[in-house]
C-alpha cells in the first residue's frame, strides 16, 4: 500500500530520512480495526520520529509510516475520526497517566498511508455537522489545545488568555477555543502575519514576540519553550496559571522561583487528552460552529512540501494530507 514513512532517523536533516512510497498492508490484531484512511494531519510529532527522537523507553522500531492523526472509512463504511493515544485495553481513568501509552507512530505505525489498524476504542464515530477534513486535526492538536484550556487552566468566561506563538496548530485550535468558550483572547507571533492570522481566528488583541502587555493575563499558554518562557512567567498576573505543552525552541528553561512563590502561580504541564475530552472536543466543535484553521491540504504524495514547511517553521494553522 502507498505509505509516508521512516526508513532511517536523521537527526540533523530530517528531510533526508522520509520516504514516500510502498509498505505493506497492516494485520489486524484481535480487538482491533482497519480505517481507510481519506484526512491525516501533520504534526512536530512526526519531525521528531524523523530525528529518531522518542519520548519512549523503547526505540521506534523503523521502517515507521508516519502520522499520528486522521480521518476515515472503517470495513464496514462507517466514517471516524482517531483518538491517537493507545493504552491497554483494559485501562480506566485518565490514559495520559499510564505509563505505558502511546500514540501511532511510536509503537504502531501510523495514519499517512492507505490503511491504519487501531484498538476499536480509538476508532470514534465521525460526529454529524464535522467534516472529515477538519476531523483530521482533531486527536493531537485540538485535543492537547482543549485539555490546556477546559481541563488544566481554570479560566472562565470573561477571564483574559495569552497564547504564545499564534501561528501553530495547538496555538491555532487555542485561539478558536477561547473564543468560542467566551475568553478574552490575546496572541503573540514574530510578525505582522501572524497577527492577521490570529486575529482571523477570533483573537481580540495580539502582541509581538516579548512586547510587554498592557497588563498581566488570567493564564498563559506557552508551546514555544525557552524562548518565550520569560515573557511567559513575566506576563500572568498573581494567582495566575501557566499551562506548557511544547519545547519547539527549547526545553531547558531558567526560572526564578520567587516570583511563582511570591505572586501564588500554577505551572502546569500537559500532554494529548483523555477519550473522554476528545468526546467533549468534537461536541464543543459540532455545537460551537467553530471551523478548525487549516494552513495547507496536500494529497499524501507531497507529504514532503508540508513536512517541510514545519521543519522551516511557515505553518499557518495545520497542514492536511488527503488520499
Amino acid at each position: 500500500m502507498f505509505a509516508v514513512y521512516c526508513e532511517k532517523p536523521d537527526n540533523g536533516n530530517p528531510l533526508a530520512a522520509l520516504v514516500v512510497g510502498e509498505r505493506p498492508e497492516p494485520v489486524v490484531p484481535d480487538g482491533w480495526v482497519r480505517v481507510r484512511v481519506t484526512h491525516a494531519s501533520l504534526n512536530r510529532h512526526d519531525i521528531f520520529t524523523l530525528r529518531g527522537i522518542t519520548g519512549q523507553d523503547t526505540p521506534i522500531p523503523f521502517p515507521m509510516i508516519l502520522g499520528n492523526d486522521a480521518s476515515g472509512v472503517l470495513d464496514d463504511g462507517t466514517p471516524v475520526v482517531l483518538y491517537p493515544l493507545i493504552t491497554g485495553p483494559d485501562r480506566t481513568g485518565d490514559e495520559t497517566l499510564d505509563p505505558g501509552w502511546h500514540v501511532l507512530s511510536e509503537k504502531a505505525q501510523g495514519t499517512f498511508a492507505d490503511y491504519v489498524v487501531v484498538p476499536r476504542r480509538n476508532a470514534l464515530p465521525l460526529p454529524d455537522g464535522l467534516s472529515p477534513l477538519h476531523a483530521s486535526v482533531m486527536g493531537t492538536a485540538w485535543l492537547t489545545a482543549y485539555r490546556m484550556l477546559v481541563t488544566k487552566s481554570g479560566l472562565r468566561p470573561g477571564q483574559t488568555m495569552l497564547v504564545q506563538g499564534a501561528t501553530g496548530g495547538v496555538s491555532t485550535a487555542l485561539i478558536q477555543l477561547g473564543r468560542a468558550s467566551g475568553m478574552e483572547v490575546w496572541a503573540t507571533s514574530r510578525d505582522a502575519r501572524g497577527l492577521d492570522l490570529a486575529a482571523g481566528l477570533g483573537a481580540h488583541r495580539g502582541f509581538l514576540s516579548g512586547e510587554t502587555l498592557p497588563r498581566k493575563v488570567d493564564a498563559v499558554f506557552d508551546s514555544v519553550g525557552k524562548a518565550t518562557w520569560a515573557h511567559t512567567l513575566a506576563s500572568v498576573k498573581r494567582g495566575g496559571t501557566v499551562v506548557a505543552m511544547g519545547v519547539t525552541t527549547g526545553q531547558n528553561v531558567e526560572m526564578d522561583l520567587l516570583p511563582v512563590i511570591v505572586n501564588q502561580l500554577t505551572v502546569a504541564g500537559t500532554i494529548m487528552g483523555t477519550l473522554e475530552e476528545m468526546r467533549d472536543l468534537l461536541g464543543l466543535v459540532v455545537g460551537a460552529s467553530i471551523v478548525p484553521a487549516i494552513g495547507d491540504v496536500l494529497p499524501m504524495e507531497r507529504a514532503e512540501e508540508g513536512v517541510r514547511a514545519m521543519v522551516e517553521g511557515r505553518t499557518r494553522g495545520k497542514i492536511v494530507f488527503t488520499r
